[in-house]
């Protein structure tokens, strides 16, 4: 059986060597080599998130070109987040190319190798990526509580946002006075009809400092930021 690998690195996880495109090459070739597979070749998508759909990543649309050529009989990556979303969207993938032929090997999933050339690899691959996504569920629900917990304790999260700075303890916000004064006039400047790009440009032109000081050249985007925050912070929204 003639097999193409798939690999896939988020820009943040290159720099993490368990997870690299070289090691999940490697894992894929010797997974090949043990089951018998004639792996012809590799697609990678580097720097690519997980959460865009397959279709849309480059290296995602030249596999699915390749499945639909009948270039092989089979697909083989390391993990199931290489490749899905969720488990909605890899068992709908899967059943479409095993109506075209083509089996899915997964060479990690839940520390267990899976097939869908037989009825038990199919029924794990189910058990399995749905147990996945439940785990990242969880660990959204447990990061939402985190961060709003937080939020109620006035401490930072991610960013520090423009108006504020960060206390000497490293975690609680502090109101910049300077900045909210800012603020109050970007707001009446949007209040006036005046355009993203114009604030930004009159900003600019003052020399008010954007917030990592680095840089006094405001964009539309820095300012539409500023204006949302505004915005959520007098409606209550999170």
């Amino acid at each position: 059986m003639n097999a193409i690998g798939y690999t896939r690195c988020s820009t943040q996880e290159q720099t993490d060597s368990g997870l690299g495109l070289n090691a999940q090459t490697e894992c894929i070739r010797a997974y090949c080599t043990l089951k018998g597979l004639t792996l012809v070749r590799i697609v990678q998508d580097a720097g690519v998130s997980g959460g865009k759909p397959l279709s849309t990543r480059e290296g995602g649309q030249k596999l699915l070109t390749a499945i639909r050529r009948r270039e092989a009989d089979a697909v083989v990556m390391l993990k199931l987040d290489r490749m899905f979303r969720n488990a909605g969207d890899c068992l709908t993938t899967v059943e479409q190319w095993e109506r075209s032929g083509v089996a899915l090997h997964i060479v990690d999933l839940g520390g267990n190798a899976i097939d869908t050339t037989s009825a038990a690899g199919r029924f794990m691959l189910v058990v399995l990526a749905g147990a996945a996504e439940m785990e990242r569920n969880l660990t959204r629900e447990r990061t939402r509580s985190a961060m709003a917990v937080k939020r109620a304790n006035g401490q930072r999260i991610g960013a520090v946002p423009y108006g504020f700075d960060l206390a000497p303890d490293g975690v609680t916000l502090v109101r910049n006075e300077l900045e909210h004064a800012f603020i109050g006039e970007i707001t009446t400047m949007r209040s006036h009809g005046m355009s993203l790009d114009k604030i930004a440009a009159v900003l600019t032109d003052r020399a008010v400092r954007t917030k990592t000081g680095r840089s006094r050249r405001w964009t539309h985007q820095a300012v539409a930021r500023i204006l949302r925050r505004t915005s959520n912070a007098l409606t209550g929204a999170r």
